[in-house]
């Protein structure tokens, strides 16, 4: 079966639509559920040698953690296989085998041939209790307890208490897997225990925040598609890596599906026989004396990626400051909203970027003027073009139209939309819960244009509903994005790209997978205003 590497995907399901793509596999004869559940198993053990080829050469000792459902169904098929593949293999289930699914049952009965299942119960039972004493620090851990199936806190459930012993046996008081214990493996089927698919969060049944017994894996075995929850919120931690293995399942064309951003998903960049004029003209408006380095960077970005012309225009104050620190970019002096109106009446003029250094007072005189403007050129609206409207934001999003976007980081996010961050920040109790791709959708619709809600996992939403993630994660992770002047950049980028003609969603779509790029192409000591000048080297990787 073909695998591929972590966040090389294209699409990113919820459990539901997972669970749809099964079924209707089965319905029409496709494949039947236990088929589906041996490919599973298969999927999760080449993964397996595939991360540790020494694991295929020498058999070694699992224990293989089986829940009530068919996430368990696919531990009774890695259990059988390391058994037939020479391994010392414990079988431990939660649950009573006598409710097992269908599919599951079969393949319980199945194991139950070659060795005993030991069930779980809570202290104090004449049931086995979980015996790590008994296993050696190389044991392979198989979580295979709930995976998407996930909808209540572990601990509702009882099988908290695993974690905890398996907590103890490692003897460090770190979450289960990561790099504390290095002789451990720890492997999660389809997502680790304790952490809701769709929203990356761990479901909790109170707000005491991470517990030491969450699990977390060294490998997460996926089948078919990356899950929401992989990329989101704590998954990549709980995950380490994630390998999705096929299953023989066909894609629907869905227009719900949340798209993963790859090489594949950015625009031809290239300029081939055109005037600059062809390639539009940005305008970038700055703050006063001493507040312009923010616009310097989001036009030095906007020109870097390609827009024919970049102005920046700045108030009386700041003009001989910008001029000793600019070339090829122009100069326009802008003090107030009349001398917007007037430098709009260019008509060459297509895209403006309001916010980055502008100061609170300007952003809510000049961001009137750019978005009411006649032409409605587009507009990218960041940092204190948002922050100025906290107070009202109704009054914003009434000015607004499906030519802008809005670039939010966390905070900007919780003042534009208080009652929407409020939800996605409230304890998860119960599965699916709420989202960033819910609360980002939600924003886009009530917003009425793009919004590029940053982070490691960036999601970008249209009111339409169209989504997308850019994950900043696992082989794409760039931490050194973490540094001043970044979200700047990342703003001239996507405006850039609007002066080209480069539409709204693709835009941000495309400039927040250049800007994760340019970071990961420079790497350790980034700067902000390094990022533009790494722009050349990725075209070319890319064959711009």
């Amino acid at each position: 079966m073909e695998s591929r590497k972590a966040l090389e995907m294209t699409e990113l399901l919820t459990a539901a639509q997972m669970r749809a793509i099964e079924q209707a596999a089965i319905e029409s004869g496709q494949v039947t559920g236990l088929e589906l559940m041996e490919r599973a198993g298969h999927g999760v053990v080449e993964a397996v040698f595939e991360e540790w080829p020494e694991l295929a050469a020498a058999p070694s000792k699992a224990a293989v953690l089986c829940g009530p459902g068919n996430n368990g169904g696919d531990g009774f098929v890695v259990a059988r296989l390391l058994k037939e593949w020479g391994w010392e293999v414990e079988v431990y289930l939660f649950g009573d085998p006598a409710r097992l699914p269908p599919d599951a049952k079969a393949n319980h009965d199945r194991w139950r041939d070659l060795g005993p299942v030991r069930p779980y119960v809570n202290e104090g039972s004449d049931a086995f209790w979980l015996e790590p004493d008994a296993w050696r620090e190389e044991t392979l851990i198989i979580d295979a307890l709930f995976g998407t199936g996930l909808t209540r806190p572990v601990e509702h459930f009882g099988a908290f208490g695993w974690a905890t012993q398996l907590s103890g046996w490692r003897g460090d008081g770190q979450p289960i897997g990561g790099d504390a214990y290095p002789h451990s493996r720890v492997v999660a089927v389809d997502m680790p225990s304790g952490i809701c698919s769709d929203s990356g969060g761990y479901l909790r049944t109170d707000g005491q925040g991470k517990y030491h017994e969450d699990i977390r894996a060294h490998l997460t075995v996926s089948f078919h598609a990356h899950k929401l929850g992989h990329v989101l919120a704590d998954g990549p931690a709980a995950c380490g890596k994630v390998v999705v293995k096929g299953i023989g399942l066909r894609q629907p064309d869905d227009a719900r599906i949340v798209r993963g951003l790859n090489a594949r998903h950015h625009v031809d960049l290239g300029k081939r026989l055109a005037h600059k004029y062809d390639h539009g003209h940005a305008l970038v408006l700055s703050g006063g004396a001493s507040r312009t380095g923010a616009a310097r960077l989001a036009a030095r970005g906007a020109l870097r990626i390609g827009a024919g012309l970049v102005t920046l225009g700045v108030p009386g104050s700041a003009q001989m400051e910008v001029a000793c620190q600019i070339t090829a970019l122009m100069l326009r002096r802008v003090d107030d909203g009349a001398g917007l109106s007037e430098v709009l009446e260019d008509a060459r003029l297509n895209a403006l970027c309001l916010g980055p250094g502008m100061g609170v007072e300007r952003a809510r005189e000049l961001v009137p003027v750019a978005v009411r403007a006649q032409r409605t050129p587009y507009a990218v609206l960041d940092a204190d073009a948002l922050t100025a409207f906290q107070d009202d934001p109704k009054a914003l999003f009434d000015m607004l139209h499906d030519k802008c976007v809005l670039t939010p980081h966390g905070g900007e996010f919780a003042r534009l939309f208080p009652d929407i961050a409020e939800k996605l920040n409230a304890l998860a109790t119960k599965g699916p819960a709420y989202s960033k791709v819910d609360a980002t959708r939600e924003a886009a619709r009530r917003a009425g244009c793009v919004v590029l809600f940053k982070g490691p996992d960036t999601v970008i939403a249209a009111p339409d509903g169209r989504c997308s993630i850019n994950s900043a994660q696992y082989e794409r992770a760039a931490p050194w994005l973490a540094t001043a002047g970044s979200g700047d950049v990342l703003a001239g980028f996507i405006t850039g790209l609007l002066a080209r003609g480069v539409a709204p969603m693709q835009a941000a779509e495309t400039a927040a997978w250049l800007h994760v790029e340019c970071a990961r192409s420079f790497g350790p000591g980034l700067i902000a205003g390094d990022l533009p000048e790494e722009l050349p080297k990725v075209f070319r990787g890319l064959g711009s």
